[in-house]
C-alpha cells in the first residue's frame, strides 16, 4: 500500500497511543477543552475495551494512522431507537483536503445505516466556519438544540 493509499479499519487497543496523540491534537485546537494525555488515554481506552459502548475507527497508510473519529452509543427517545455522538473527529494536517474526511463520514453513515441507528449527532467548534463548512458539506445541519454542559468532578 502506498502513502496516498489508506484504509479505514476499526481501530484495536494497539492502536490507543497513536490515537491519542490526534485526540490531543484536536483538543489543543479547541477553545473549550485543555488537553491531558491521560484522561483522554482512559476515556478511548473505554471504548476500545466496551464495543457496546461505541467504537473508533482509523484512518491508516502503510505508515501510521492519519485520521480517528469515535462513536459512543446511547438511546434517544425522540428516535425511538439507539443514536451515535460523533466525536474526536481528526484527520492529520498533513493529509487534509485529499479527501479523507468525506471518506470517515461515508463510513460512519454506512455503519450507522447497517447496524440500524437511527442518528448520528455531532458537536463542532463554533469558532471554525471550516469545520461547519466541511459538515454541512457531508450533510449535516444545524439544530435548534443548543449545547449546555455540567462538569462533574
Amino acid at each position: 500500500m502506498s502513502d496516498d493509499t489508506v484504509k479505514i479499519e476499526t481501530a484495536t487497543i494497539e492502536d490507543l497511543n497513536e490515537i491519542v496523540e490526534l485526540v490531543v491534537e484536536l483538543i489543543e485546537m479547541q477553545g473549550d477543552f485543555v488537553a491531558d494525555k491521560e484522561r483522554q488515554e482512559r476515556g478511548l481506552r473505554l471504548i476500545l475495551e466496551s464495543p457496546n459502548r461505541g467504537r473508533i475507527f482509523v484512518l491508516r497508510n502503510d505508515q501510521r494512522i492519519i485520521g480517528t473519529v469515535n462513536l459512543v452509543f446511547t438511546i434517544s427517545t425522540v428516535m425511538g431507537g439507539m443514536v451515535i455522538l460523533l466525536e474526536d473527529f481528526i484527520v492529520h494536517p498533513d493529509h487534509r483536503g485529499q479527501g479523507y474526511g468525506e471518506m470517515m463520514v461515508a463510513h460512519v453513515r454506512k455503519f450507522a445505516k447497517d447496524k440500524k441507528f437511527k442518528r448520528i449527532t455531532l458537536l463542532t467548534d463554533k469558532l471554525s466556519a471550516a469545520s461547519q463548512n466541511f459538515f454541512k458539506a457531508q450533510g449535516f445541519y444545524y439544530s435548534n438544540m443548543i449545547p449546555m454542559r455540567m462538569l462533574v468532578e
